[in-house]
């Protein structure tokens, strides 16, 4: 059984990511949003699907997945003034999309069109680790944009769902009424958004 003050938790950071989701162009459209556990690892989840099949992203679109990665923490806060453990998975894979996109898919300013590649130690090696082709000053740049970009989009989308609080609100009680909003609902909500807001 999951404690009711972090039910509560889980119910603003799932409806951080739906939000962000709804808000952010190019995004995959909001199927589902729980709070019900699924195992350990998740305390809630909300689960996202495209509309058509997509092979390519270009920047805006990645960046847009940032977003809405970053979208539950940014709820944590504004509702709570905290934040918790829950977005480690969220971290974690935001981090990855922009390292990505900074090694591997040349969408960084200083390295436009390059990428930065890692490989094996080689073949039969008694080190596994990787190789960086790329100077420890490169590196050093990577780190440090991987921190900039996240800290931009975070703040971004912070303040984006900031300006959408009672929303923010009337989900998460929503779903800590109910545990799961279906994306029909979700999106009637979403539509009718202005009707919430207090006159």
């Amino acid at each position: 059984m999951i404690k009711e003050d972090e039910r509560k938790i889980v119910a603003f950071h799932e409806t951080g990511h739906a939000i962000t989701a709804a808000f952010t162009e190019g995004a995959d459209k909001v199927h589902k949003v729980s709070i019900i556990p699924r195992g350990i690892a998740a305390l809630g989840y909300t689960i996202q699907m495209p509309e058509e099949d997509r092979f390519l992203r270009n920047e805006t679109e990645l960046l847009g997945e940032v977003d809405v990665l970053l979208g539950g923490r940014a709820a944590e806060e504004i509702a709570f003034g905290v934040v918790s453990t829950g977005a480690s998975n969220d971290l974690s894979r935001a981090t990855d999309i922009i390292r990505r996109m900074i090694t591997e898919y040349g969408m960084s300013a200083r390295f436009r069109n390059v990428a930065l590649s890692q490989r094996g130690a080689g073949y039969g090696s008694a080190d596994p680790k990787l190789v960086r082709d790329y100077a420890e000053s490169t590196q050093q740049y990577i780190d440090e944009e991987i921190s900039r970009i996240t800290t931009e989009r975070y703040d971004f989308v912070k303040r984006r769902i900031a300006q959408k609080k009672v929303l923010m609100e009337y989900i998460a009680n929503r779903l800590l009424d109910k545990e799961i909003i279906e994306g029909k609902e979700f999106g009637e909500i979403i539509a009718a958004e202005a009707s919430l807001s207090p006159a």
